[in-house]
């Protein structure tokens, strides 16, 4: 009766090295193929064969594809403290500068400093023989809508004035306008972000050489 007990533990054991036998193998040939991440070994299978006859993969009769295009690639400049800003792509050239570095708080007078980032931005206008000229001003969310209008108008049209003496060319226009709160850059919830807001922008289109 005691030979019984005895058996059976052993067939338990060898049942259980058996097992484990398996499962080493298992893992081990799963170890050995780099390509199938592990867990997906019984899912893994050959990617989906596409039939390039598929008359869905094909246009439509009579359809033709678009003329290629170029991308308008931007590429943005900024002075560390944000003072002035650059943008250029393809087809412009944008300056914005803080109303802080131009004018006095809440004045359209322009200071010295002003006179000199405007001469700059002439210089840039004459090299790409730029002779349409968009200067806009804006100012942040404080105080009323229209003062804020009004003000920026008069910013923009301080610019411009520098712009016009600066280049000294009749054949260049100019577009000026004030838009006051609207188009900020940035959350006027912040003064960070109503300092970036207060500015003048002069763009004007690249030259094609």
């Amino acid at each position: 009766m005691t030979a019984a007990p005895r058996l059976t533990l052993t067939l338990t054991a060898a049942m259980i090295m058996v097992a484990a036998n398996v499962l080493v193998a298992t893992t081990a040939d799963a170890d050995d193929d780099p390509g199938v991440p592990p867990g997906t070994e019984a899912s893994a299978t050959a990617p989906v064969e596409v039939d390039a006859n598929d008359p869905d993969l094909k246009l439509p009769e009579g359809a033709t594809l678009a003329e290629p295009k170029v991308l308008d690639i931007k590429q943005v400049v900024e002075e560390q403290g944000g003072e002035e800003r650059r943008e250029d792509t393809n087809a412009d050239v944008k300056f914005a500068l803080q109303a802080e570095v131009l004018f006095p708080k809440d004045s359209a007078k322009l200071t010295g400093e002003a006179k000199a980032r405007i001469a700059s931005i002439a210089e840039e206008i004459e090299k790409q023989n730029a002779t349409r000229i968009r200067v806009f001003g804006f100012t942040d969310n404080l105080g009323s809508s229209a003062h804020g209008d009004v003000l920026s108008r008069k910013r923009a049209n301080a610019v411009q004035g520098v712009l016009d003496a600066e280049l000294n060319d009749s054949s260049v226009t100019y577009e000026v306008r004030g838009y006051g709160e609207q188009y900020p850059i940035s959350p006027n919830s912040t003064e960070e972000g109503r300092k970036k807001n207060r500015r003048v922008e002069v763009s004007f289109p690249r030259s094609d050489g």
